[in-house]
């Protein structure tokens, strides 16, 4: 069963959620999303022997911070600190990922694996865009100066959740109102404006050498997509894989697809066995 936890750590208190025990597998939710994007991946892998964790960072979900200068890396390893977690998993989605990647960099030590969907990367490259993806762009541009927080969420909600050229509304039903949820609550926070950013990481990629799982969804941003087919060129222990017919949130969309991915990664980089079989 998921519980909630609470870590107070400076003068911001952290939100998250477990469940499971074992070998920890650390979840990192996306920009436009919080802890509860993996809610189901949590409870699968808490069912398969696994320790699942995710908490809210600065600026998202329940998470509540003074405005004052942080770094998402250094809050990550606050957090795995105060739950005395020194090793694990990390899965992690869009910014979540980038996160992830940092972590990977600066705690090597501390990495047994990393699952990166749809990821950013710290100092990547404004991508040049085809013009019907411009035009999403620009979109998102012009809406998000208006202001205007229901507007913003509904475009938000077709350009990561339905994919920037399929149709708005692909994506129907408790997905998309946990979506519209999750974003919502990040537009209506107050911006966090002194964020410690972190080093590039674009540059160091290839130092990465734990064992790695590349998802996208083949709807998602094309230069996201390609992305991951350099990455796994990059990284000497990556594989990459596309969920058909799923966007920038495959984990969210379609956990039946991902689940099983992530659960057989995580056997083979720790060896330990399914407790369903």
């Amino acid at each position: 069963m998921i519980e909630p936890f609470s870590l107070q750590i400076d003068d911001a208190n952290f939100t998250g959620i477990e469940a499971g025990e074992g070998i920890p597998v650390v979840f990192l939710h996306a920009g436009v999303c919080d802890r509860r994007m993996w809610e189901n991946q949590i409870e699968a892998v808490a069912a398969a022997g696994f320790w699942g964790i995710a908490y809210d960072r600065r600026g998202f979900g329940e998470t509540v911070s003074p405005d004052e200068g942080f770094s998402h890396l250094e809050d990550l390893e606050a957090v795995l600190d105060a739950l005395d977690v020194h090793a694990a998993v990390f899965v992690g989605c869009s910014m979540g990922g980038a996160l992830a990647i940092d972590f990977a960099l600066a705690n090597p030590e501390r990495t047994a694996g990393l699952v990166l969907v749809g990821t950013s990367i710290s100092g990547a490259r404004v991508p040049s865009l085809p013009p019907e993806i411009m035009q999403i762009a620009n979109a998102m541009e012009a809406v998000e100066e208006s202001g205007d927080v229901d507007a913003i969420n509904a475009v938000d909600t077709h350009a990561w959740l339905d994919g920037p050229l399929s149709e708005s509304g692909r994506v129907k039903g408790a997905v998309r109102a946990l979506f519209q949820a999750m974003n919502g609550t990040i537009l209506r926070k107050s911006d966090m404006t002194r964020e410690d950013r972190p080093e590039a990481a674009i540059d160091r990629i290839s130092e990465i050498d734990t064992p790695a799982l590349l998802v996208a969804g083949d709807l998602d941003f094309p230069h996201i997509v390609n992305r991951h087919d350099d990455l796994s060129e990059e990284m000497e222990n990556a594989f990459a894989v596309v969920i058909e017919g799923t966007a920038h949130l495959p984990s969210l969309e379609r956990p039946d697809l991902f689940n099983p991915l992530l659960l057989e990664f995580l056997r083979m980089v720790t060896g330990q066995a399914d407790n369903e079989q």
